[in-house]
């Protein structure tokens, strides 16, 4: 603790106190270590706790005795344990998930995430990446750059770190040579220099052996810099929270009681002071602080990182994932963009694929609307490509079902940066950074018009709606449709019907039956559908529409009750049967790729509104059913 042996009893608090002060004085890095598979990463990280003495005592004492069984066998310490705490990492002697660890010295203290080099775990290794300051990217000496340093590299560029430390570990295993360690280094700065990253120091090392870990090594003499931890305590990281004005993300609106309403976030950047103006991002609303809270204390004036609770003058409407500003430096507020975007999920991207977006503590729902290219992370080259598979990055279009405030991610890595979550199963499924927002976000605004739904369909004294029928090639779909709509026709309906075959001979002929395909496909029909009912017609879409995501994509464009799903039940067997074309026989032959429900699949609706099964009644009595169902 700092404290004399021959020290009084009554200096004891004074020395805790005057500890604890400096050790809440002590900075904290972020970083991370990545890299390819076996470089080194967790044999770093457990020399780095084991020479900082950060180790609890059961990995002290399981380590001496490690030390002990090493020195007897002639064996090296095994560092890595200390890290990989997975039985499946133990097991296969690599890491998968990523460990976090915490240490400090008497400079620093750290948090490090120690990060798998597989290329299957990339997603794993950008998790790491999305909260470091800084990275450590190990390169076994004796391979040299490998695929993956340069995807992990690029990642490292696309999530905003721009310190990294260039460890050439096994030292110890090409004899310490210097050229060799200056050819890579040389390499990995024109690497870095491609990608963006500013500043990079490179260090020969021998995480096993301890050279240039906490001391520098009497094996390299040639070697002028510093050891490696040193550098970790020293290394000067710019705060992202020091400039620009300021920005509170609005996490939590809590009402301590009936006269206060406050709203709770932390300062991402710049101060504010009681009686300021502000305004709030996306909807534009004006007021003025008149109190500012800080844990317990009201104060006047907050700085930034500063966790805090604001009272307005005016009682405007503020929400979760708002952002308050400054009323003279308003965040720009856009509904589209251009985004960089790491795909983490196993199955592919597919764009016009709804999605919910996250950007800090706001969710709204997304859609790539295009992908512009696929980015080849060894060579930066943009590759032509529809779709991304799992750990691909891409550049492509983005739209929100609503504006946001934002600012580009290289100027605010918390207002420019997203997840992409999966609107079924909830999960992850790419992270990304907001470039900019296209032109157009700001140029096109609705039209208003004078002439309603409510008045088309009131002409046509009729209730508008979307009748859409899904099912397998040959389950029916089309022919009770057109039953169905001779049947609404004869009631005096005004109906159309937009059939899938018809549909792909002009608005679709430019659309094959790929996954990404049958995708934008639904999507088109959807929109044109939408249209439709807002003319005041009943419109009847026969479609496979294979997918439950955009089949619910559809719904969501109409309003409540509009949308009505009918799933035309049909087993598979039957269906084959009835096909009149020959495409199931072509497909079981492998003549016709993608074929729903050969080799592509078909997702049973999970709840649809109606379902007509076709095996107990001829088309025309299913007909006379939905109309019937249909009622007015």
């Amino acid at each position: 603790m700092g404290a004399k042996p021959d020290q009084s009893a009554a200096d004891a608090p004074r020395a805790v106190a005057d500890y604890l002060l400096r050790h809440e004085a002590k900075g904290l890095l972020r970083f991370i270590t990545c890299g390819s598979v076996d470089d080194g990463k967790s044999t770093l990280i457990g020399r780095l706790l084991y020479d900082a003495r950060a180790l609890l005592d059961d990995q002290a004492a399981a380590l001496i005795s490690d030390v002990n069984r090493a020195a007897a066998i002639g064996d090296g310490i095994d560092f890595a344990s200390l890290v990989d705490g997975l039985s499946a990492e133990r097991e296969q002697g690599i890491t998968i998930d990523v460990a976090y660890r915490y240490f400090d010295t008497d400079r620093r203290k750290f948090i490090v995430a120690d990060c798998p080099g597989h290329e299957q775990y990339t997603r794993n290794m950008a998790t790491g990446a999305s909260t470091a300051d800084l990275a450590i990217v190990l390169v076994d000496a004796r391979k040299g750059l490998l695929t993956q340093t340069r995807r992990h590299s690029y990642i490292l560029a696309l999530l905003g770190i721009r310190h990294v430390v260039l460890a050439v570990n096994k030292m110890d295993l090409v004899d310490y040579r210097q050229d060799l360690f200056e050819a890579i280094a040389t390499g990995y700065q024109q690497l870095a220099a491609q990608l963006g990253i500013e500043q990079v120091a490179c260090i020969p090392l021998s995480a096993l052996d301890g050279d240039n870990v906490l001391e520098t090594s009497r094996h390299m003499p040639w070697y002028q810099g510093t050891a490696l931890l040193n550098h970790l305590e020293t290394v000067v990281i710019e705060s992202p929270n020091t400039v620009g004005e300021f920005r509170l993300p609005v996490q939590w609106v809590c009402r301590a009681n009936q006269d206060f309403r406050g709203f709770a976030g932390t300062l991402l950047a710049g101060s504010v002071a009681v009686g300021d103006a502000i305004t709030v991002s996306p909807s534009g609303s004006a007021s003025t602080v008149a109190r500012i809270f800080s844990g317990d204390r009201e104060v006047t004036r907050a700085d930034p990182g500063q966790p805090v609770v604001l009272g307005l003058d005016d009682e405007i409407d503020i929400g979760r994932g708002d952002i308050i500003c400054p009323a003279d430096a308003p965040l720009a507020v856009a509904d589209q963009f251009a985004a960089n975007l790491l795909w983490m999920d196993p199955k592919p991207l597919l764009p016009g694929r709804p999605y919910w977006l996250k950007i800090g503590a706001r969710t709204v729902g997304a859609t790539i609307t295009e992908l512009k290219h696929q980015i080849d992370v060894n060579t930066q080259a943009h590759l032509a490509a529809k779709s991304l598979e799992c750990n691909q990055v891409g550049y492509c279009n983005l739209y929100l079902n609503e504006p946001i405030g934002f600012e580009p991610f290289t100027d605010n890595r918390d207002l420019g940066g997203f997840i992409l979550i999966d609107r079924q199963s909830n999960a992850t499924v790419g992270a990304g950074t907001l470039d900019f927002a296209l032109r157009r976000a700001s140029n096109i605004r609705w039209q208003h018009v004078d002439v309603d739904k409510a008045s088309r369909a009131l002409i046509k004294h009729q209730r508008p709606r979307c009748i859409w029928f899904t099912g397998l090639s040959g389950a029916g779909k089309s022919t009770i449709a057109n039953l169905v709509e001779k049947q609404l026709l004869a009631m005096g309906r005004h109906t159309y019907l937009l059939d899938g075959d018809n549909i792909r001979h002009g608005l679709n002929n430019d659309l094959g039956f790929t996954d990404e395909d049958r995708v934008e496909n639904i999507r088109r029909v959807a929109e044109v559908a939408r249209l439709m009912v807002d003319a005041g017609l009943v419109v009847l879409v026969s479609f496979i529409s294979p997918f439950r995501a955009e089949r619910k994509m559809a719904r969501r464009m109409f309003a409540e009750g509009e949308f009505l799903e009918v799933f035309v039940d049909t087993p598979l067997s039957v269906a084959e049967q009835r096909d009149a074309k020959g495409l199931y026989a072509k497909a079981r032959a492998g003549l016709l790729r993608n074929f729903t429900g050969i080799d592509s699949p078909y997702e049973v609706p999970e709840d649809p509104d109606i379902v007509l099964d076709t095996g107990s009644h001829e088309a025309e009595t299913l007909a006379t059913m939905l109309v019937r169902e249909l009622g007015d």
